[in-house]
């Protein structure tokens, strides 16, 4: 009975940790909840495009009489913003899941077109709508940005994301049956490092490749904080599991549990992979992010 609970603690917290870091990425829609016409629309404004993807931005507005423009421009770049306007569109959906399951046969709104960025490119965006009583602009603080990336076979992804998913569930067991003084977490973190290495070492890269050209960016070859989170789980857990073959230390085996939680916690694809316009090279965002932070504290002991 005790392990079935911790096992279903674990469950639980593993899920919450999952939800956390998709809804507080970089990559995850913006939710916006606006008043047009006197109904209530919730809208999700997209944040990352695939290049198998329609370049376009949709907002779920079905009022035909609404006008929205669109206005754009390659991220941290001098461009002036382009608009364009949103025009109601309907497609059909085809899909056997969507159509038979859900009952979803087409998508429908109003979609803007902006232009496909390469890989790692990104583009900033606001829109302005207008109803029959006023004109609003949104976000109302700051542009959303879009992240385009190469299209990741499913064949890849699927694998990659229940494996990690699996490997995050184990851990977590592991480190509750550390602190229970059940014996069996030494095994249970075993299973955690393989699939530790196969999702997050193995497929990982992979999906990096096809996402963005490039197979590794963390630690030595660079400072993406999505390889170098992962890697540094990888490493407290190949110390936890070697400290653990002979000699019963449980402590370790939380704290690789505890790390592994921390990184999985962190925003899928914060400071990541970035076109530099200027150049027409990739970099992190992560290295960009310091260089911003320096450059601004150049500037303010300069004044």
């Amino acid at each position: 009975m005790k392990k079935i609970l911790l096992w279903f603690l674990a469950f639980i917290i593993t899920i919450v940790a999952a939800l956390y870091q998709r809804k507080t990425g970089p990559t995850y829609p913006k939710r916006i909840s606006v008043e047009i016409n006197d109904s209530i629309y919730d809208l999700k404004l997209v944040r990352s495009l695939g290049l198998d993807e329609r370049p376009e931005v949709r907002i779920r507005v079905y009022d035909t009489t609404v006008k929205a423009v669109l206005y754009y421009k390659r991220f941290k770049t001098n461009d002036a913003y382009t608009s364009v306007p949103f025009i109601y569109r309907e497609y059909p959906v085809n899909s056997f899941v969507m159509n038979k399951i859900f009952g979803i046969n087409e998508e429908k709104g109003l979609y803007a077109q902006i232009p496909q960025q390469a890989p790692a490119g990104k583009i900033e965006y606001y829109l302005e709508i207008s109803d029959s009583q006023r004109s609003i602009t949104l976000p109302e603080d700051n542009p959303v940005i879009i992240r385009f990336k190469g299209a990741v076979p499913s064949s890849v992804l699927t694998p990659h994301i229940l494996i990690m998913f699996l490997a995050m569930l184990l851990s977590t067991v592991s480190g509750l049956f550390a602190l229970a003084g059940i014996a069996s977490f030494r095994h249970l973190g075993i299973w955690t490092l393989i699939l530790l290495t196969a999702g997050g070492m193995i497929l990982g890269p992979v999906v990096q490749k096809y996402a963005f050209g490039s197979f590794w960016t963390g630690v030595p070859l660079g400072w993406d904080l999505t390889d170098n989170k992962t890697l540094i789980a990888f490493l407290f857990w190949i110390m936890a599991v070697i400290l653990n073959r002979k000699h019963h230390r449980p402590l370790f085996t939380v704290l690789a549990s505890v790390i592994l939680l921390i990184v999985y916690s962190v925003p899928h694809s914060l400071f990541g992979s970035e076109m530099d316009y200027s150049t027409g090279n990739i970099i992190q965002g992560f290295i960009l992010f310091f260089f911003i932070i320096k450059q601004k504290n150049l500037n303010l002991m300069q004044h």
